[in-house]
C-alpha cells in the first residue's frame, strides 16, 4: 500500500494572510496541534525573516512532538556564491530542525528574469544547495517553485531541476504552483505534488 506523507505550510504560508499575526507561543501551539493531528512535516517558517523565528526555533526544538518532524524554510545559495558562506543557508543550520525545505525556480523565465542567472548557474545552485544540507545531516525537501508555469513553458528545463536536486540527494521533490495560466483563462492548479526521491530509512 502507498504511503501518503502530510506537510502542513501553516506557520508559514498561513501567517502571512492579512491581518494575522502570530506570537511565538500562538505558533508553539499551532505546532502542537499539528503534532496532536498527526501531521509528518511542520514547516516552521523561514528563519531569520523577523526578531521572533530564534526564539521560536529554540522552543520548538525542544517540544516532544511525537513522529511529525519540524522542517526550516529557505532558498537555495545565492548566485556565484558558496554554501558555506550563504547566510540563509547558514540560518537554515541554526534553526536546527530536522528537515530543510530548500525552494528553488523551476521556471527559466524566473531564473533569467529573476536572478539574473543562466539556467546551468540555477541548476548548480540547486545541486550544490541540495548536497550541501545532506552533507550536514539534513533530511532535504526541494520545493520547485511554479513548477507547472515552468512545465508549460519549458518542461525539459522543469524536469531538469527536479534531476539536479534528485541527483544532489533530496530526499523529496515538491512540485508547487497555486495556479496555473493557460491561453485567455486562468484555472486551479492539480495540488501540489510531492515525490519521494529516494528509499525511506
Amino acid at each position: 500500500m502507498t504511503r501518503i506523507f502530510l506537510y502542513d505550510t501553516t506557520l508559514r504560508d498561513g501567517s502571512q494572510r492579512e491581518d494575522i499575526s502570530l506570537s511565538v507561543d500562538d505558533k508553539l501551539a499551532i505546532a502542537r496541534r499539528l503534532a496532536d493531528f498527526g501531521m509528518h512535516y511542520i514547516e516552521c517558517g523561514w528563519p531569520g525573516s523577523n526578531p521572533k523565528d530564534a526564539d521560536f526555533f529554540a522552543r520548538a526544538n525542544r517540544m516532544n512532538l511525537g513522529r511529525s518532524r519540524l522542517a526550516a524554510f529557505g532558498s537555495t545559495r545565492r548566485k556565484q556564491g558558496r554554501c558555506e558562506q550563504d547566510g540563509n543557508l547558514k540560518a537554515l543550520l541554526d534553526a536546527g530542525t530536522p528537515v530543510v525545505t530548500l525552494v528553488g525556480k523551476s521556471w527559466d523565465y524566473h531564473v533569467t528574469d529573476v536572478l539574473d542567472a543562466t539556467l546551468e548557474e540555477n541548476l548548480a545552485m540547486i545541486a550544490d544547495s541540495v548536497a550541501y544540507m545532506k552533507s550536514m545531516g539534513r533530511e532535504v525537501i526541494f520545493d520547485a517553485e511554479h513548477f507547472y508555469d515552468g512545465f508549460l513553458a519549458n518542461g525539459e528545463y522543469a524536469v531538469a531541476v527536479l534531476n539536479a536536486a534528485a541527483k544532489a540527494g533530496a530526499d523529496w521533490l515538491i512540485r508547487a504552483h497555486p495556479w496555473l495560466k493557460t491561453g485567455e483563462s486562468t484555472m486551479a492548479s492539480p495540488p501540489s505534488a510531492s515525490l519521494r526521491a529516494r528509499a525511506p530509512p
